[in-house]
């Protein structure tokens, strides 16, 4: 079939199942009455040529800086360094596959939100399988996703944990616990505003002292009695498996890299730095071409994440592998930072304290702010798609915005009171969110069947991946199934 009436065909089904179906057609693509400030409408006028050079793409970054703050966090720190001081270089092949398969699910579905203009919620909330709750009917993985939504959260408390633990090496006399409760209310004040400009500028000077500081220990590491030798460095692309470190490998690739939560947060961040309102109208002339240039500049977006969080994880494992297994420590509870600091001190000196507490503080802390305000974003979705709040009411959609950036810090102060051990926190809510990954790349082969333009649907080989990824992950998610909720049931 020509491209031309495979358009109209496409169109022509679409029209038929809008009507059809109990959601509306998504308010950027249609004649929304909200208000021009709001930036999940695509406006008259918005519709900008792209940028056609590498040099002129890197000017129109920023959704990756965002989401580095969450992506380079408390799964490289805490998990990863954790998984290395147990399984030695072993598993270095596994937490390279855990940063790198997620990437592509990630891009792709900001493929599929940047032309049809939908939100995440609202994509996920057309999927098939639809169930009775709130004032109507949802998809099921709107259900599900709220189920798992406060395991989910308790990471927050062992990330705010872990930074107040980080203060406490530079001032020794402030307990952990009041250095959180500070943290908390600091975040609560930043993200107040809601703005996208104020956070992007934070994380970004925040992602750049992490990734530097690790860099540098990392690199430094080789001058003394830890250096890494090749035949270490070997060991960890056997493709061995030890099934002794199974659970801490499983919240590994659950947390690190880009997880289900930051690839959600990820579609609105691109929504609120204007690539939807940049390609303009699906009907308005030059629309294919514009939304080819954009997708590419997203897609530089995401190689952009891919690289910083390669550089911020691999330091981690390879000084959790090389200085705390030789060193026979396990970082764990209420001395989860103090030991991991060793990989600092042991390999530069006493004097790293100092560093190794700025650059844990600046990437937990960056993680609470990036994973808060991306939450906001997509909360207030799930409120209208239950059907308890209308689109267009765009002031209390920034009510439940700021409701959110007040209440989630101090929820999470709570639970670290509750718990005061962030790597077990971590651990739980990356074991749920490794569940929800095989929805999510399910989710994108649907909706890029069944509801993107043809025009720019990615090829056979993009859609070959996203097949292997989703199947890898409903594997993973079973295992987790199995072995970590019903094991004790089972055993």
């Amino acid at each position: 079939m020509p491209a031309r009436e495979e358009c109209r065909a496409y169109q022509s089904r679409l029209r038929q199942r809008v009507a059809r179906c109990r959601v509306a057609p998504s308010p950027p693509m249609s004649d929304s009455p909200l208000p021009r400030s709001d930036p999940y409408t695509v406006r008259e006028g918005g519709a900008t040529p792209p940028p056609v050079t590498w040099r002129n793409r890197l000017r129109y970054l920023g959704p990756s800086v965002v989401v580095s703050g969450s992506i380079v966090g408390s799964g490289e720190i805490i998990l990863t360094s954790a998984l290395g001081a147990a399984a030695g270089f072993v598993l270095l092949w596994w937490v390279l596959l855990s940063c790198w398969i997620k990437s592509l699910i990630q891009a792709e579905f900001a493929r599929y939100t940047l032309v049809s203009g939908d939100t995440y919620i609202r994509a996920m909330n057309r999927l098939p399988g639809r169930i009775p709750l709130g004032r109507g009917h949802v998809s099921f993985p709107i259900a599900i996703a709220l189920i798992a939504l406060v395991p989910g959260l308790l990471g927050l408390g062992g990330i705010v944990g872990g930074a107040g633990q980080a203060l406490t090496l530079m001032v020794p006399e402030v307990p952990s616990t009041l250095a959180a409760g500070v943290l908390a209310a600091a975040a609560i004040a930043l993200l107040i505003t809601g703005s996208y400009k104020i956070l992007e500028n934070v994380m970004l000077a925040l992602v750049m002292i992490f990734t530097g500081a690790t860099l540098v220990c990392a690199i430094l590491m080789q001058f003394t009695e830890f250096a890494v030798t090749r035949t270490e460095l070997a060991s960890g692309f056997t493709f061995n498996f030890p099934p002794e470190y199974f659970v801490a490998a499983l919240a590994v690739y659950g947390y690190t890299g880009v997880n289900s939560s930051e690839t959600s947060a990820y579609q609105y961040w691109c929504v609120e730095k204007g690539y939807p309102n940049f390609i303009g109208r699906s009907d308005s002339p030059g629309w294919e071409e514009r939304a080819r240039g954009w997708i590419k500049v997203m897609q530089t977006d995401v190689w952009v994440t891919l690289l910083l969080l390669t550089c911020a994880t691999l330091p981690f494992y390879i000084l959790g592998a090389g200085v705390l297994k030789k060193l026979g420590q396990e970082p764990d509870g209420l001395e989860t930072i103090s030991m991991l600091s060793d990989m600092f001190t042991q390999t530069l000196g006493p004097w790293s304290l100092w560093l190794f507490g700025v650059g844990a503080f600046s990437i937990l802390f960056s993680t609470m702010l990036s994973s808060i305000a991306g939450g906001a974003r997509y909360i207030p979705d799930y409120v209208m798609e239950l059907g308890y709040m209308k689109r267009q009411n765009l002031a209390a959609r920034r009510s439940w915005i700021r409701g959110y950036c007040t209440v989630i810090p101090l929820f999470a102060f709570t639970v670290y009171m509750w718990i005061q051990n962030p790597r077990l926190l971590i651990t739980i809510s990356s074991l749920v969110i490794g569940m929800l990954l095989p929805i999510q790349s399910g989710a994108v082969l649907w909706l890029q069947k069944k509801r993107m333009d043809p025009r720019v649907r990615p090829g056979r080989g993009i859609r070959t991946g996203i097949w292997a990824i989703f199947l890898v992950e409903l594997v993973l998610a079973g295992f987790v199934i199995r072995y970590v909720v019903l094991g004790p049931f089972l055993d």
